[in-house]
């Protein structure tokens, strides 16, 4: 025994509609791992860095911060450094590659001397690949 019931025609019509559903899922999904990612991926000491005209350098995937803040202590990464620890703290971060670049900023108000010491304290500790990070110089109209 079957039974049918009737609809009225047979054909099929066609659907101008796209189901959006899963495109918002995967992008609410993607919008949560960038949101927790990003603050991982900066650095969180403030530095009031002095300004350039260089061109901008590409940057490597994990760089090696070194900071000379303004009361002229040092940090490494978002971490406080002794001077003396320098060396083997800077070992552990660049996994023993005296090749590695090391970024060194420093606040603006730091006297030149002072950054030199630092950067002699670098040289010592065997790391001669320094490079100078600071804020690019927006030209005016």
């Amino acid at each position: 025994m079957s039974v049918r019931l009737d609809h009225g025609e047979d054909i099929l019509t066609e659907v101008h509609e796209i189901n959006v559903t899963p495109f918002i899922d995967v992008m609410l999904v993607l919008l949560i791992i960038f949101m927790v990612a990003a603050p991982l991926a900066t650095v969180d000491i403030q530095v009031n860095l002095p300004a350039s005209t260089a061109e901008p350098q590409q940057r490597p995937d994990k760089p090696v911060y070194l900071t000379l803040k303004s009361d002229l202590t040092l940090a490494l990464g978002n971490d406080t450094v002794a001077r003396e620890l320098l060396g083997g703290t800077l070992d552990d971060a660049a996994k023993g590659q005296k090749d590695t670049r090391i970024f060194l900023r420093a606040d603006k108000t730091v006297p030149y001397g002072e950054v030199m010491e630092v950067m002699n304290l670098l040289r010592t500790a065997g790391y001669l690949k320094v490079a100078l990070v600071s804020m690019e110089k927006v030209s005016g109209p």
